[in-house]
């Protein structure tokens, strides 16, 4: 059966409120039909550059303008990430994923640092994911011929509540990269928050989004708002762990194919939640006791419910064939000293401007 493109708001809010287990149902057939049930990917991720970032999304802890007391870091260097990646791969993850608290690629000395990064990783036999901000055409490039896997670049929620939440950068910049990263052979990574005060139809938007990009998304993280004191959304309340089953099984619904990722705000979620969540066809996991900057599982954790449920973690490239990773000196790619001007919306969102306000006055 061929994938459908052309989903529309209302099929795909339809799907979500369905009864609950008409819907379950449907998921977990879907997912069997694609997918091996018993069967889900680990992955590690890496802060491998941490606060201090110019944007003003208003769910994350990094961003410089809120105060919410994150010792940020430096780019870590490369003998630094090959022995986190080392010890994620004896834990049983077999991808890491690395985060830059960046607004976008700047080529350069850093760049040059990530680039080494990947290529060292891909050499350990790990899938290798990146997320560093927007990026053009000629970065991705680089990035896939290091060896990258996967790149996340999440649109976060539909396009009209994202200017809720976001001021600094456009909706179009996120598809801009992805479709960026779509001339290279990286697979895209993209998914969103719920939890934020979006409505359900802004849940079904984003799905939209993502599932009439062709080719979809090989990966969806579905991640339930974790509020951090100091940024505008720290008074939002957990996001019922109903919703996130049926956000997750309405994904799989939508995106047969796709690795459905359980992301974060799993510490908030019991076992019994998180197997209903793997039931309605997330197959993915972050492990590790933080994700970025949040709270996460402990791995120890995970693997107990993994034995208890009968799951067992995927093996690297069980998707896609490892990508060989070409050494710098050798790369057809180069630094072209870019400067993108990449968008700057002119709107104003009150609360992230009250908490830049507050930060302020806590300085």
């Amino acid at each position: 059966m061929a994938l459908k493109h052309d989903w529309t708001k209302e099929e795909i809010l339809e799907i979500y409120n369905k009864p609950f287990m008409e819907l379950l149902y449907e998921a977990a057939t879907i997912h069997r039909q694609h997918h091996d049930p018993n069967t889900v990917q680990v992955s590690t991720l890496l802060s491998i550059k941490t606060g201090g970032c110019p944007e003003d999304c208003g769910y994350c802890p990094q961003a410089a303008r809120y105060h919410t007391d994150l010792e940020g870091n430096d780019l870590m260097s490369v003998n630094q990430v090959k022995a986190q990646a080392l010890r994620a791969k004896a834990s049983g993850s077999s991808r890491v994923c690395m985060g830059a608290a960046w607004r976008n690629v700047k080529d350069g000395e850093e760049f040059d640092n990530v680039l080494e990064m990947v290529r060292t990783i891909n050499k350990l036999d790990m899938e290798v994911c990146c997320t560093l901000g927007m990026l053009t055409e000629n970065q991705a490039q680089r990035l896939a011929e290091a060896g990258l896997y996967a790149y996340n670049h999440n649109l976060d929620s539909s396009e009209e509540y994202y200017k809720k939440v976001i001021s600094t950068r456009g909706y179009q910049d996120r598809l801009d990269t992805i479709g960026n990263v779509r001339k290279t052979n990286v697979t895209v990574c993209s998914g969103g928050i719920i939890g934020m005060g979006e409505s359900e139809a802004d849940r079904a938007g984003m799905l939209v989004a993502l599932s009439t990009l062709n080719p979809q998304p090989e990966s969806v993280p579905i991640n339930a708002l974790v509020p951090v004191e100091g940024t505008p959304l720290e008074e939002q309340k957990p996001v019922p762990i109903w919703d996130m089953i049926r956000m997750v099984a309405t994904t799989r619904i939508v995106m047969p194919e796709t690795q459905v990722r359980l992301s974060a705000g799993r510490t908030q979620m019991s076992r019994e939640g998180q197997a209903m969540c793997f039931f309605a066809g997330a197959n993915s996991i972050f492990a590790g006791d933080k994700l970025l900057t949040t709270p996460n599982p402990d791995v120890n954790e995970d693997m107990e419910m993994f034995k208890m449920l009968g799951l067992n973690p995927q093996k690297a490239f069980e998707k896609k064939s490892q990508p060989e990773s070409v050494d710098a000196e050798n790369s057809k790619y180069k630094s072209q000293g870019e400067k993108p001007k990449w968008t700057r919306p002119a709107h104003k969102i009150d609360r992230n401007l009250e908490a830049q306000q507050k930060a302020k006055t806590k300085a």
